[in-house]
């Protein structure tokens, strides 16, 4: 059987897994990234997936949070490999059925100003939450996403020592829906509010995980897209690896992981190739890479029980991926024009109860044809991802993964897919009435079986590989023996979405698993510690 040799290989060519082998290739490591697809990239991926040529449509990731705060941008040097970003002044914009819309601005101000419309107290308010959570983001959040999870005995009795830390502390008690209902005394505010704050996966009604709402209030605000699509950001990443001597093996993949006397050894490939390795990282899902790539034979009983409580998410994604005629033109942009130009729309929600009742119904399996989603244009921002004077479009709604009706089957059915599409462009339309079946040239529909089919770290369509919940965060991401990004088995480090600090593209957990490879195998960093979490340190908030 014919082997090869590598210090580290890494399975999974991701925005984490190549996060990882770019930081370790340029420490001097012979690096391995086996990856199924045929492009590296993961969720980040841009593709001509419609009937229509030169329409490029970004088909999962699009809406990046952490561009300022993330490591790998400026150790990396991403820019100087042709990575920009577009940040648009006008973040989120809400058309309502009257003809009014709430917008909220890069400027906080601006925000508040155009909450003022509906409520001068909400306004205030905004001023107010807004800055704090700012503050919070900068002195803790922020710092903390990319430095190792903290035992949570220890993480409590840190805050408890600071203003910062006890502020953050006393978050984590509240839920998401409790905040806006507290916070705000307008629906169309507590329906933008309580939107933004829960559009990647957070409970409404859930306590435990309020330290995310002073995150996703700052990043509300904060959003950025690749220019040339989402795909650029892995590219970039990809060719500083190869750069530095990284190797790829692409579209092949991992069968098992090969473990002897309680140590990873390295891998085996679908075509038998097996792969020596002083270091296995994995960025799947601890399910696929535990139960599947390992076996229960060289696990503890115990992990394994842990393993099997794991919870994939609530939702899943419906993604509407259109090539247009022209962009759309809100109606509400007649009284404001700059409407039109907005990054991020939220459409088909009249109150904060509309999006209640919509994530109750995803736990039964229901699909509400009249149910609002996000939506984003990228050719308004960047043209040269249609042909000229063309545009593209997504619409992103939060769905189930098993129906009520047919399980998991209506989202394999050519019809019955294209109708979802339908009934969102339907909604679409009475907010941009120009959306009409002659503009739409074409149009992808993408499920959550979709999704689970096409990265297969993503089981149920679970976009994070992983439900955000208590028990599943902080040092609890995946478990106790992983969320530090090393694992039951030696010489086997995780690195996915499912591992601290979680997913939606925060490059967070390929760059920890790097720093815990370099620290256990003794490799020279090149990197330093980011002057946010030294501050942060200092401060004794880490």
């Amino acid at each position: 059987m014919e082997k090869k040799k590598y210090d580290t290989v890494i399975i999974g060519g991701g925005p984490n897994g190549l996060t990882a082998g770019a930081y370790l290739a340029k420490a001097g490591q012979k690096v391995l990234i086996v990856d199924r697809r045929g492009e590296l990239g993961g969720g980040c991926a841009t593709e001509e997936a419609s009937s229509m040529p030169a329409y490029m449509h970004n088909v999962h990731a699009i809406y990046f949070p952490m561009v300022d705060y993330a490591p790998a941008y400026k150790d990396l040097k991403l820019e100087e490999y042709n990575l920009q970003h577009i940040y648009p002044s006008l973040q989120f914009a809400m058309p309502f059925k009257d003809g009014s819309c709430l917008c909220l601005y890069t400027d906080p101000e601006k925000s508040a100003k155009s909450i003022a419309q509906f409520s001068r107290k909400d306004a205030d308010t905004y001023r107010e939450v807004y800055a704090s959570a700012t503050k919070l983001m900068e002195e803790f959040i922020g710092p903390a996403t990319y430095y190792p999870a903290q035992p949570p005995l220890e993480a409590v009795a840190k805050m408890q020592k600071s203003d910062v830390g006890k502020e953050i502390f006393e978050w984590g008690h509240r839920s998401a829906l409790g905040f806006v209902n507290d916070s705000f005394e307008n629906e169309k505010v507590k329906a933008l509010m309580l939107y933004t704050i829960c559009m990647w996966g957070l409970d409404p009604e859930e306590e435990g995980l309020g330290y995310l709402i002073p995150l996703y209030i700052n990043r509300t605000t904060n959003y950025r897209m690749a220019v040339n699509g989402s795909h650029s950001l892995p590219q970039a990443i990809n060719k500083v690896f190869i750069e530095n001597g990284g190797n790829i093996f692409s579209p092949r993949r991992v069968t098992k992981i090969i473990v002897e006397g309680g140590k990873a050894k390295g891998v085996e490939l679908g075509d038998g190739l097996v792969i020596d390795a002083e270091t296995v990282l994995s960025t799947l899902d601890t399910q696929q890479t535990f139960f599947r790539l390992i076996g229960e034979e060289h696990l503890e009983k115990d992990y394994i029980d842990a393993l099997k409580m794991w919870k994939w998410e609530h939702w899943s994604l419906l993604g509407t991926h259109l090539a247009l005629e022209e962009p759309p033109a809100f109606t509400v942009a007649s009284a404001n024009k700059e409407i039109n130009k907005a990054f991020i729309y939220i459409v088909g929600y009249e109150s904060h109860e509309d999006f209640v009742k919509q994530y109750k119904e995803i736990g039964k399996g229901i699909v509400d044809p009249d149910g609002g989603f996000n939506c984003c244009f990228p050719t308004v921002h960047d043209p040269a991802q249609a042909p000229p004077g063309k545009h593209t479009g997504i619409l992103s709604k939060m769905v189930p993964y098993n129906l009520k009706k047919g399980g998991i089957d209506p989202w394999r059915t050519y019809k019955r897919r294209q109708e979802f599409g339908r009934e969102c462009t339907k909604v679409l339309r009475r907010y941009a009435p120009n959306v009409t079946e002659d503009c739409v040239r074409a149009m992808f529909i993408s499920t959550p079986v979709d999704v689970e089919n096409k990265f297969l770290d993503m089981v149920e369509g679970s976009i994070k590989q992983g439900a955000y919940h208590a028990l599943q965060m902080g040092y609890n991401r995946p478990n106790a023996e992983c969320s530090q990004h090393r694992s039951p088995i030696k010489n086997l480090y995780m690195g996915g979405a499912c591992t601290y600090p979680g997913g939606t593209v925060l490059l967070g957990s390929g760059y920890l698993a790097a720093n815990a490879i370099a620290e256990d195998k003794g490799i020279e960093k090149w990197w330093k510690e980011p002057e946010i979490v030294t501050r942060a340190k200092n401060k004794g908030l880490l």
